[in-house]
């Protein structure tokens, strides 16, 4: 019988260098995309299917502290908001913790890669299926189910591996992880392994993996066998591709959703904007007004 995962591995540790200045105080996951500091984009898309847990992956005790900081009650700012009678915005910040959710943290003390960050939740994961989400790729569905709840429907029908992924131009496979063996069954997509940017001319498919994922117990048993990538990292779409070669079932999932890119100043600022247009109506109107009257 299949069981639900119920914790999810953040991994936030790194410098965040292509998002300075801001980052050199304040990590990125704490920038805004529409008036939302992205990682709660994350935490609140576990909230929907139910996780239990959120394991943060850190690099030093400062990157710690902000996010200890962020995710614990503050007393102090509810009772003055209350006595204000600021009651949207008491709320907006009791929305931040969703209802039983518990907050872990693991450390990686060396940057040697996504794989080797997941691997450091090991202990707390214990025996457990795993989700993994990157917080600087924010997936948002504005009619129906969540990103998680799509991959969740398909894991509780095949199990094994599954994740999100995306179809781009052959070209442009080499900067992603690409699906080998690849058969379509509708948004469904089952394949027989990974290759992390493979050179052009060796493109398995246009199927790019993308995350989030939803993996079982094993991969935790399988990423100490992992060899440095061409990157020079350990990284986790080859413990996905060594359990496939093992048996582990794999499947893609054309997820219905649309993903906002955070990852660099100038995709955030992109994505900020097309978000806060397609969710405001004033603010499209506002937008409108200045593009007929600045640049005439």
């Amino acid at each position: 019988m299949i069981k639900k995962p119920e914790v999810c591995i953040l991994p936030v540790a790194g410098l965040s260098t292509r998002n300075l200045p801001a980052t050199k105080a304040l990590h990125k996951g704490f920038l805004t995309l529409d008036s939302l500091p992205i990682i709660q984009y994350a935490v609140n898309a576990c909230a929907e299917i139910g996780v239990k847990e959120v394991v943060f992956i850190y690099s030093d005790q400062s990157c710690k502290h902000l996010f200890e900081t962020y995710f614990n009650p503050y007393p102090w700012l509810e009772n003055h908001l209350k006595e204000k009678n600021k009651l949207d915005l008491l709320k907006v910040i009791q929305d931040i913790i969703p209802h039983g959710m518990k907050f872990s943290f693991a450390e990686q003390k060396e940057p040697h890669g996504n794989g080797h960050a997941i691997l450091m939740a090991k202990d707390i994961v214990g025996d457990r299926d795993f989700i993994v989400m990157w917080p600087d790729d924010v997936y948002i569905n504005m009619h129906g189910e969540g990103i998680l709840q799509q991959l969740l429907n398909v894991y509780n029908e095949y199990g094994g591996m599954v994740e999100n992924i995306m179809e781009f131009p052959r070209e442009q496979m080499t900067r992603y992880g690409a699906l080998v063996g690849a058969v379509r069954d509708g948004r469904v997509v089952h394949a027989k392994g990974l290759v992390e940017k493979p050179k052009l001319e060796e493109v398995p498919s246009t199927y790019a993996s993308m995350g989030p994922y939803i993996l079982p117990n094993i991969i935790m048993d399988i990423l100490p066998e992992v060899k440095k990538g061409s990157n020079g990292e350990i990284n986790l779409t080859d413990a996905m591709n060594l359990a496939a070669e093992r048996g582990v079932k794999l499947s893609g999932v054309l997820c219905d959703a649309m993903r906002f890119d955070c990852g660099t100043n100038k995709d955030l600022a992109y994505s900020d904007l097309k978000l806060k247009l397609m969710r405001n109506p004033e603010m499209r109107a506002y937008a409108k007004e200045l593009l007929d009257t600045m640049f005439v």
